[in-house]
């Protein structure tokens, strides 16, 4: 059903699984109605019998319990309906939202039947006890495995929302770091570019001031010094308002090259080898830049995950720009304990890289290590958001060292998405539980109320059975039972009665006493 389901056009999927699910229940009916012999109102009893069921299909959409309540009387005009129990009782439960209006409904069709049976039609308990297990097994149970359906779905649901919260939750943190990165970067170029500023002008008031300058180149001198404050002033005003309120200042000394980085490195004790010609020591403008935060970054991850493993940095240059390369093996004693990396630092340092023109490819190498490897063009070359045709880390998906990936989107905050999950969990092992023991519980439940409505009054004493002699007149029985019960199939005899001797669970008969004329000829017990 799910399958064809999903195959057919929207428009049709509906009406034609509505006609499919009427064409199955109606079969049973109609193979009955339709076999001889084919008694009076037998056609317009069909007819009746599936229009009635046309009804509960297009009602069991939008009101399932309706569709169920229909079938059930419908069954007490033809007794094939109770093929079509099973079904309606699953799409309520499947489709319900709550249990409080089936549990309602199946009440109210217990007592019914109970008094339209033993009160109205005076059917035997035996007959009673059929009836209420055919609702129980036929209705209950099969409601109860559509509502455990519902709560599976219910789940999948949750897991999915909350999946989506999660990676929404790590968009957002990876967002927030690259804006922080950005921040960073117009933080040094409001440095850089405010100091070279700065010196223009100074140069230019100490040439306004020059006394072999014509007046007229005075005034252009001054106008350009002037101009030149203004710049500065404004290069204040919108790259300054990305600085962030308290953060830190840029942590690269004025000049400091990788060699100069490498070299620190192994003052801090670091096994570091650098490999780099050198017309790839000085890289200019935001290539060198994003070279010195990638050696950087890779250096301090390898200290901090790695320590007392040989690290190699490497600077490759071609004619299409520069290669950063920076390796690390395993630690020889193992890593240190550690928090959970959220790669923030990766993920701002592929942010700098992509920013440089460039793209990054991090994570482990085969050998246990780690690599850190960035491709950036030089600056003839470098465009915003494009970079070398090797392996990128896409945005919100950057490896943070640990084997973890920052992946995004969802609409909902994972705290609700988790209470959400749990809820639905609870519910889904409730309907599980209530499924597996709702049906023996009702069933125990039905076995004991069959029982003491079948022996009530049939309960003969074991002593009062012994001291019954034959040739007594009935009328002179001491202890016998007001009522018989129903004899057992195959062992019934004319004259003889029938009695329990109230054990349960079983109400069969375990007394037999025969009579002729009027006077006790026999008795015995009949063993089960």
């Amino acid at each position: 059903m799910r399958i064809l389901d999903r195959s057919l056009p929207g428009r049709w999927r509906r009406p034609l699984l509505d006609v499919l699910l009427w064409a199955v229940v109606s079969a049973p009916i109609a193979a009955a109605r339709l076999s001889p012999p084919y008694p009076r109102f037998d056609v317009a009893l069909l007819l009746g019998s599936l229009a009635l069921l046309a009804v509960a299909v297009a009602s069991a959409r939008r009101w399932p319990l309706v569709g169920l309540l229909l079938v059930v009387l419908g069954s007490l005009v033809d007794g094939n309906f109770v093929f079509a129990i099973p079904v309606f009782s699953y799409l309520s439960g499947r489709r319900s939202a709550g249990p409080a209006p089936a549990a309602v409904l199946f009440g109210v069709i217990a007592l019914g039947g109970t008094v339209l049976n033993l009160g109205l039609l005076g059917t035997g308990a035996a007959t009673w006890f059929l009836l209420a297990s055919v609702l129980l097994f036929a209705g209950v149970f099969p409601w109860l495995v559509g509502r455990y359906r519902r709560q599976q779905q219910a789940l999948a649901d949750a897991g999915r929302r909350h999946v989506e919260a999660l990676t929404r939750e790590r968009r957002g943190a990876a967002e927030r770091v690259r804006l922080r990165e950005r921040a960073r970067i117009a933080e040094e170029m409001h440095d850089s570019l405010g100091h070279d500023l700065s010196l223009i002008a100074v140069r230019a008031a100490a040439l306004e001031l020059a006394d072999t300058l014509a007046p007229e180149h005075r005034t252009a001198v001054g106008e350009l010094r002037a101009s030149v404050a203004a710049a500065t002033e404004r290069l204040h005003g919108i790259i300054g308002v990305l600085r962030e309120e308290g953060g830190p200042a840029g942590v690269r000394p004025v000049g400091e090259t990788v060699v100069d980085l490498v070299a620190g490195a192994r003052e801090a004790g670091m096994a570091v080898r650098l490999d780099a010609p050198p017309d790839t020591v000085e890289l200019p403008g935001m290539t060198g830049s994003a070279a010195h935060q990638v050696v950087r970054e890779a250096l301090t991850n390898a200290a901090r995950y790695a320590p007392g493993a040989p690290v190699t940095v490497t600077l490759a240059r071609d004619v299409d720009g520069v290669e950063v390369r920076v390796r690390n093996a395993s630690a020889p004693a193992g890593p240190l304990p550690r928090p959970a990396s959220s790669g923030s630092g990766l993920l701002a340092l592929a942010e700098r890289v992509r920013l440089a023109g460039g793209v990054l490819d991090a994570g482990p190498s085969p050998d246990g290590g780690f690599a850190v490897r960035a491709r950036l063009p030089l600056p003839a070359e470098a465009h915003s958001g494009a970079g070398w045709s090797g392996l990128p880390v896409p945005v919100g998906a950057v490896p943070d060292g640990t084997g973890d990936a920052l992946v995004g989107g969802g609409p909902e905050r994972p705290a609700d998405a988790e209470r959400r999950l749990r809820e639905a969990r609870r519910r889904a092992r409730r309907s599980l539980l209530t499924a597996l023991a709702a049906p023996a519980g009702f069933g125990l439940v039905l076995s004991l109320l069959y029982y003491s409505f079948a022996t009530a009054g049939t309960v003969l004493d074991e002593s009062a059975y012994d001291r019954m002699r034959p040739g007594t007149e009935r009328a002179d029985l001491r202890g016998l039972p007001r009522r018989q019960l129903t004899p057992p199939l195959g062992v019934s005899s004319p004259g003889c009665e029938y009695y329990t001797d109230g054990n349960f669970p079983l109400a069969e008969p375990t007394w037999r006493l025969c009579f002729t004329d009027g006077r006790l000829a026999s008795k015995e017990r009949i063993e089960p």
